[in-house]
């Protein structure tokens, strides 16, 4: 019996460091769209950009349902069982990351002069450029993409609860920065950290991705909509 659930857990951790090289490696698939339409990849526009990461958020989330369809369906059951309870806890965890986020953003802000991150920036960049279609990618498939890498990918990798939590809301918070020029911006770890820590948590206690889902889809498609009102 535990040589099963060793091997059991052994396969889970393959599956979630094979969700994060899928993840990590996911520009490559770049090359599919670049090619069907006829990109020119030296001088892309932004309308283009934005079509190309969508067409990248398809293929990713088509692979990770393949890969995690057996757990998909089981937690669509545990979600459908007790949706209040589940979106009750999403909710409260969701709105703590969020003043957590907002608090740490005015004090970077404060002593860094930033007034953002580079991945904040493009994102306007591109919802400027392209706003409808950045409210189905940024607002529905991110969240299902960056739910089932960060959370669902990390959750069998690490037992405790606290450390499981803290390794996916840093390693989401990071892979928002990473590659930025500019040391300062790495603070900006923490407010994208302590949004994927509490959808960890989430995840964790309601033993379903589908409400962190769907608070993720929430968060993002507001910040979307907020931005095209703003333009």
């Amino acid at each position: 019996m535990k040589d099963i659930l060793k091997k059991e857990r052994m396969l889970e951790i393959c599956k979630g460091l094979v969700t994060f090289l899928i993840f990590y490696f996911s520009s490559y698939l770049q090359i599919i769209p670049v090619i069907i339409f006829n990109i020119n990849i030296n001088n892309y526009t932004e309308q283009e950009l934005a079509i190309v990461n969508t067409f990248v958020d398809i293929i990713l989330i088509i692979i990770l349902i393949i890969l995690y369809f057996n757990d998909l369906k089981k937690e669509f059951k545990i979600f459908k069982k007790s949706i209040k309870t589940n979106m009750d806890i999403a909710f409260k965890y969701w709105f703590i990351g969020l003043m957590i986020m907002c608090i740490s953003n005015i004090i970077i802000g404060m002593i860094t002069n930033l007034n953002t991150s580079s991945n904040e920036q493009a994102v306007q960049s591109l919802v400027s450029s392209t706003p409808y279609l950045m409210l189905f990618t940024a607002g529905i498939l991110a969240p299902i993409v960056e739910e089932l890498t960060f959370r669902k990918g990390t959750a069998k990798i690490f037992k405790n609860k606290w450390v499981y939590a803290t390794a996916s809301g840093l390693i989401f918070g990071f892979l928002h920065v990473v590659g930025s020029n500019n040391i300062l911006e790495y603070l900006y770890i923490i407010p994208y950290g302590s949004l994927g820590f509490f959808f960890a948590l989430t995840y964790y206690e309601t033993k379903s991705i589908y409400p962190s889902i769907i608070m993720h889809a929430i968060h993002n498609t507001a910040l979307i909509l907020l931005s095209i009102l703003a333009y």
